[in-house]
């Protein structure tokens, strides 16, 4: 496939789908998929390849088009359902075609090569060529519950297949039961269960495809091999080769158009979907109407935000990290209202959308407030489906996947998560139940028998003020807080600090009080005592075992580069995880002149001073899970995505201009231009905050801080068709630009930071930037600086 988005640097500006590439984020990692989807579409389909994330650029053979993908997640079973591939040839009983190349009913065997220069990937909109079997074009494109696909035969062909393989997925997507039923003479339709993210639960998806002319001939494959003229399959995961073929006449035409419709409720919402989305009249919509409205769709998405200035390739990374950015969560629940809730029960939403699929620990960092400042409809029905999920199956989930909780990751991610949908506004005439949900967690642990794992830390946090250390503690999920104790205590005190501040608004003195004392727990990790030598910094967070002695690994000395008792980081990546009293940080390192010096080192700043351009490359980044032993900025990951803020919080703001035009040069227009995983439009969300000038601060607190913007114009379309417009005089030539002077509205801005509340009432945010920081300058006074929302008292 391309190496890089060719495509979408020719487009138009005014065609703002045609400025996405796909591709981008599709290697080293980034996990995206290049195929087509509808703006948090439950279905997309896209092809699947060799990586267990469904694709990787330069895959060498397309196994079949999945149904059901995940942008940018870290762990495998991520989807890949309802595998299809176009084929030609003679399908023998025993599985054999016409050619040596392919060998069985198994897609590891029968995938076909493709020609990956001509390969094309815009939103709603993706096209390739398969070079076996003759040569097959195909395009695909998706609306939210229903996709379409259309294979043009070569024109030597007489007869044409379609394999439809649901035993198999993604690489290490794990199938354990399935069926397939051919039904009449234009549809196929079955169920397939598979095992989730991260070896979770399983779950079921509902499958109907449609096709837009009758069969010549059908038949049904099992462990067996294929069985002509059977209509019906069913197989276990002690027998995973499972599907059904069907053949076309091709001598009235080569092209077949196949719409395809999942549901995650049964296979009546399958059917549903397809009637609402992929027929009109009683017939089969064409694909090219339906990627005209798919292209709609995406074009009313991103016109969200309008960006003037920068080159094609800039505007190609702008418009496709705000594409991946509204990718998920996925609508959950069918055409006719109904979805599958956390009881397993079948509810209906009325008037609303229920959502799928939340990344929390990724998500509340970005993704989260960007939703609620520009979509903030979707904003406050996200909201209201975590509600429905508490309201359910009894807890607030941590990573829900389907209808249950994966329990993937550690901390408390979902308070602050809906903390800020509440600070944004989303959550309006749901605060009671809200807040009733989020006190449960704050103060609970969910019990045995709950699926949910909640703050599993919880007992000891609360009565001594730290989780523990334990490696054996034992888990629901992969993933669970006493293994990690000591992030997972900074992660506590940070929710409890943004809890606090929605308590004491609503009311609730006494538990404000005590969320607020809570949120300096994060001193109970701190060792002011640990020394290393390598830096010469004392002072760190450390694990904690049961007992309150500090954790000493077998080699009888605890290394801040360690990787013990951080989730996905160490004691150098997670020292800054106090967003809520930075006044604080800075007392403990010694004052903001050594934690100054501190994030100098952390970020190589003279490095970054030196070569702006290549630094971030050279200095930050290893490999995409390079988490561990590592001391500096890893921006392949999220516990460090606000720390070049806390520069301009400690009045530097130049410095967090220059790290953060740093960031940006690890966002490109190539397959590998998204920086590690991009955790459901996570990363892409911090991208975009980067480029627009403003970005969130402490959860709750609706602040966001000021700095360079990258684009000359940019407008922001808010609630009442209010609009922000931000306008800048930015670099051109790469170099890191610095604000002299800011004005809101017309008036002074001296502040390093906005309230989101009057941002969203809109208007004009200018900045006066220069090529050379002044360091006595805007930003650099006391007064310029937000308070910290937690201190110690």
């Amino acid at each position: 496939m391309p190496a890089s988005g060719s495509w979408a640097r020719g487009a138009g500006d005014s065609d703002l789908p045609a400025q996405v590439n796909t591709f981008i984020g599709t290697r080293d990692e980034g996990n995206t998929f290049p195929g087509a989807s509808a703006p948090f579409g439950m279905i997309q389909v896209s092809p699947i390849g060799s990586h267990y994330a469904g694709w990787r650029d330069g895959d060498e053979r397309i196994r079949g088009f999945g149904h059901s993908f995940l942008s940018g997640a870290g762990c495998w079973e991520q989807g890949g359902q309802v595998s299809v591939l176009p084929v030609t040839g003679t399908i023998a009983p025993g599985g054999d075609f016409d050619t040596s190349k392919v060998e069985s009913f198994d897609q590891l065997k029968y995938g076909a090569r493709y020609a990956q220069a001509e390969a094309t990937g815009q939103a709603g909109d993706y096209r390739v060529k398969l070079t076996d079997y003759g040569g097959i074009a195909v395009e695909t494109t998706a609306l939210t519950r229903a996709s379409a696909e259309r294979y043009t035969y070569p024109s030597s062909a007489k007869e044409g297949h379609v394999l439809i393989n649901v035993g198999q997925a993604n690489e290490k997507h794990r199938v354990i039961g399935s069926e397939v039923r051919v039904v009449g003479d234009r549809a196929v339709e079955g169920k397939i269960t598979t095992q989730s993210f991260c070896g979770g639960h399983q779950y079921a998806t509902w499958f109907r495809i449609e096709y837009d002319r009758p069969f010549k001939a059908f038949g049904v494959w099992g462990q067996a091999g294929g069985t002509p003229n059977a209509r019906y399959s069913m197989e276990s995961e002690h027998d995973p080769l499972n599907g059904a073929w069907v053949s076309f006449d091709l001598s009235k035409g080569k092209a077949v158009t196949a719409i395809t419709a999942i549901s995650h409720v049964d296979q009546e919402g399958a059917r549903t979907n397809l009637k609402a989305e992929g027929m009109q009249g009683g017939k089969l919509r064409t694909l090219d109407a339906m990627r005209k409205d798919a292209r709609g769709l995406w074009q009313q998405a991103l016109s969200k935000i309008k960006v003037d200035g920068g080159s094609g390739d800039e505007r190609a990374v702008f418009y496709t990290a705000l594409y991946h950015a509204l990718l998920q969560p996925t609508t959950g629940n069918d055409a006719d209202g109904r979805y599958r809730g956390y009881d397993n029960a079948l509810h209906e939403a009325k008037d609303w959308t229920y959502y799928e699929f939340f990344s929390l620990w990724d998500t509340y960092r970005s993704q989260n407030q960007l939703l609620a400042l520009i979509e903030p409809q979707r904003a406050r029905d996200i909201g209201r489906t975590l509600l429905a999920i508490d309201a359910q199956g009894g807890w607030l989930p941590r990573w829900g996947y389907a209808n249950f909780d994966a329990n993937t990751m550690t901390g408390d991610p979902v308070t602050p998560f809906l903390v800020d949908l509440w600070r944004y506004g989303a959550l309006k005439g749901m605060e009671p139940q809200a807040w009733a949900a989020l006190r449960k967690n704050a103060w609970g642990v969910p019990p045995l028998a709950s699926q949910h794992q909640g703050r599993a830390g919880n007992v000891n946090y609360l009565a001594k003020g730290f989780v523990f250390f334990d490696r054996a503690f034992p888990a629901k999920g992969m993933d669970i807080d006493p293994q990690n104790g000591a992030s997972a205590t900074l992660e506590y005190a940070l929710a409890d600090c943004s809890l606090a501040l929605m308590a004491g608004a609503l009311g609730h003195a006494d538990d404000a009080t005590a969320l607020q004392k809570r949120a300096s727990n994060w001193r109970s990790e701190w060792d002011p005592d640990l020394h290393e030598a390598e830096s010469g910094y004392s002072g760190f967070p450390r694990p904690r075992l049961e007992d309150g002695s500090w954790f000493v690994p077998p080699s009888g000395t605890y290394s801040p580069r360690s990787h013990y008792g951080f989730h996905e980081g160490t004691a150098w990546q997670y020292q800054w995880l106090v967003p809520q009293d930075v006044d604080g940080l800075a007392q403990a390192m010694g004052g903001r002149e050594q934690m100054g010096k501190r994030l100098d080192d952390f970020f190589a700043y003279d490095l970054l001073v030196a070569d702006p351009k290549g630094a971030a490359r050279k200095a930050w980044v290893g490999g995409p899970y390079s988490y561990y032993g590592q001391y500096r900025y890893n921006p392949n990951n999220e516990p460090t995505m606000h720390v070049p803020a806390l520069y301009s919080l400690i009045g530097q703001p130049w410095k967090t201009a220059t790290v953060l035009s740093s960031v940006q040069t690890l966002f490109t227009n190539a397959p590998n231009g998204v920086t590690g995983n991009d955790d459901l439009g996570t990363m892409s969300a911090f991208y975009l905050f980067s480029a627009l000038g403003i970005s969130p601060l402490m959860p709750g607190t609706g602040t966001l801080l000021l700095h360079p913007p990258r684009f000359a114009k940019t407008t922001i379309a808010l609630d009442n068709e209010r609009t922000l417009v931000i306008k800048a005089d930015p670099s051109t030539d790469g170099t890191p630009r610095f604000v002299r002077s800011a004005r809101f509205n017309g008036k002074a801005q001296d502040a390093v930071w906005l309230d989101v509340d009057a941002l969203q009432q809109g208007g004009t945010l200018e900045f006066a930037l220069a090529a050379q920081p002044d360091q006595q300058g805007w930003g650099t006074h006391a007064g310029d600086l937000p308070a910290s929302a937690c201190p110690v008292k």
